[in-house]
């Protein structure tokens, strides 16, 4: 496949993303160590561990398959988190983005549940809808994190099974192991619909 993906700089009003470099690190070590107690089956590195995830980040995204993000905070300027495009799908023309996955995300625990993970939704799904005129957007994780599963689904993504066996599992003591991943959507005929609800989250909390 000739497609590379290239994410640009999407600015809302509580989440600015960044593509992801080491000018992150500092702060995302900060973030990461905040609270772990809600990163049982997430990618979330250790602090001495930062610049080594930003490297292996970096190598998804030299070979095109990848397009990751710092979540920044508008309001402190400080990086709170990382998200990614993943897995670009060019069924058509090699040339044509016909579905991608939003993925890799996580939030320091002060980040979490301020609205920062509804806007950086937003700014990604409207990116891949509006701009790449993708027809599908996709989310998993594993089937057994709840906590993920219902802030997807505080999305709108809609649900579409579980695919046993699927990925890797990142759960501690699990290496070398595969997880079951539950699989969500928006498609673009759903997207206008779901648009409108996240925009209505996100104004929630600029109140």
């Amino acid at each position: 496949m000739s497609y590379k993906l290239e994410g640009p700089v999407l600015e809302g009003a509580l989440v600015r993303l960044e593509p992801l470099e080491h000018r992150h690190a500092a702060d995302l070590a900060v973030a990461a160590e905040e609270n772990r107690g809600t990163y049982e089956f997430t990618w979330v590195p250790r602090a001495d561990e930062v610049a080594a995830y930003i490297d292996a980040q970096l190598a998804r995204a030299a070979t095109g398959r990848l397009a990751p993000y710092a979540q920044v905070s508008v309001a402190t300027g400080k990086a709170v988190g990382a998200t990614s495009y993943w897995e670009p799908r060019c069924w058509l023309t090699e040339d044509q983005l016909d579905a991608v996955e939003v993925g890799f995300t996580w939030l320091g625990a002060s980040a979490q549940g301020t609205g920062v993970n509804a806007e950086a939704k937003l700014l990604l799904f409207r990116h891949a809808f509006e701009e790449w005129g993708v027809s599908r957007v996709d989310l998993k994780t594993d089937a057994r994190n709840a906590r993920s599963r219902a802030a997807i689904q505080s999305t709108g993504a809609r649900f579409e099974g579980v695919l046993r066996n699927w990925s890797r599992s990142w759960a501690p003591g699990e290496d070398g192991h595969l997880r079951d991943s539950a699989i969500y959507s928006i498609t673009a005929t759903e997207w206008p619909e779901r648009r409108v609800r996240l925009e209505e989250r996100v104004s929630g909390f600029l109140r």
